[in-house]
């Protein structure tokens, strides 16, 4: 492939990480603002949660197949249409009903460009995968880490909408570049709906599942409710503009972490065997939130450190499904599944717990998540599997 089709691919593929970083970790942020803007209450809150991880799972499954009989370049322009429709659309959204239905093609068009950047990388450098996998991850930690604080920054003059029409014109000009140079075409790891019938009958399989539900859980919770959390909080009588502030902080302190943890376990993943990376790091997250609830008042910046120990755990349980199975773009799918019911849930369930009990008590539910997600990743051994014993 020429040189310059490779530096269009990494520039689509480094556009994508950054700002599906940056939207995954300013939901709780823009949705706190929304609250108050157009009535959105917290019941309403984990619906949109639950919304865009349908989305997401949806779009994740039917891109692959799309990807492989329309081609490369049309799916990443249709995909890049339907987010930047999307963010539009959630701008200028008179009412929660609006809102909904365009955050729904937020996630879809993100989860569509998902798998169209996994295509881009072995299509464009066959022979420098893991380096560019390993690029995606600092980018997407990039955009976690910037966000936070622009949207602080925004939000001194201005109203939450313009984020979202600003990233749409971005979209928009993106469109225009993807028409307009040359474009390498590669197709995604497909998807054997048939191979999932063998795959959910290994205990493994399963067991991973209900890890990465409780995972996924944990990671959204974070993400998406920690902002309404730490403003519930006295905090020494800090006003709610200093509140707003340490969100941002202690978000992008979280995405820093977050960013260290992921390329750390990428350098060790060859030493570390997954089993004990996800034993380890689930059991360091328990830890750090629970220690983190204890001290919430006095030292809240305590769960930026969070990020660390969530870092590793969905790539590494995604390196043990598809390790496992025997039809890895299967197991993939079978993970965004997995991936997406534990969002979506979380999302809804914190919802309605928060609106019966407040914020703190339905941030808390992540505890649950986390302690869940640690009983099951002891569970899990790459040599009890059913589909690696019969090979």
């Amino acid at each position: 492939m020429s040189k310059g089709k490779s530096i269009h691919a990494l520039i689509i593929l480094l556009f994508t990480q950054f700002i599906s970083g940056g939207v995954t970790n300013t939901k709780g942020i823009v949705l706190n603002q929304v609250e108050t803007d157009i009535g959105l209450d917290m019941s309403q809150f984990g619906l949109v949660v639950l919304i865009f991880q349908l989305g997401f799972t949806f779009a994740s499954l039917i891109f692959g197949y799309l990807t492989d009989k329309k081609g490369l370049r049309i799916m990443v322009i249709v995909a890049t249409a339907l987010m930047g429709v999307g963010f539009l659309g959630t701008g200028f959204a008179p009412s929660i009903t609006f809102f909904l239905g365009f955050y729904m093609l937020i996630g879809f068009g993100l989860g569509a460009l998902g798998v169209a950047s996994n295509a881009i990388v072995p299509a464009a450098y066959p022979n420098k995968q893991n380096q560019m996998f390993n690029l995606a991850m600092g980018i997407y930690g990039l955009g976690m880490i910037l966000f936070p604080q622009v949207l602080n920054f925004l939000f001194q003059f201005a109203s939450w909408r313009y984020f979202y029409v600003g990233i749409a014109a971005l979209n928009v000009i993106v469109i225009f570049y993807v028409t307009s140079v040359a474009f390498p075409e590669g197709k995604p790891q497909k998807v054997n709906l048939k191979a999932f019938i063998p795959m959910l009958k290994d205990a493994q399989m399963v067991f991973l599942m209900f890890f990465l539900i409780f995972e996924v859980s944990a990671e959204v919770s974070f993400t998406n409710f920690f902002p309404s959390y730490l403003k519930s909080l006295d905090l020494g009588g800090l006003s709610k503009e200093a509140k707003s502030d340490m969100v941002a902080t202690i978000l992008s302190l979280f995405s820093v972490f977050f960013m260290i943890g992921r390329l750390g376990v990428a350098y060790l993943a060859n030493k570390i065997n997954e089993r004990l990376i996800m034993i380890t790091f689930s059991l360091g997250s328990v830890i750090i939130v629970g220690i983190s609830f204890l001290f919430a008042n006095q030292l809240p910046y305590l769960f930026a450190g969070a990020g660390l120990f969530f870092s590793a755990l969905f790539p590494t349980a995604t390196a043990f499904g598809t390790t496992i199975s025997k039809n890895p773009g299967s197991a993939l799918g079978l993970i965004y599944v997995a991936a997406g019911i534990g969002g979506g849930i979380a999302g809804y369930l914190i919802g309605i717990v928060s609106e019966a009990f407040g914020d703190q008590g339905g941030f808390s539910l992540i505890i649950v998540f986390l302690g869940l997600m640690f009983i099951s990743s002891l569970l899990l051994s790459t040599k009890k599997s059913s589909q690696t014993q019969s090979e």
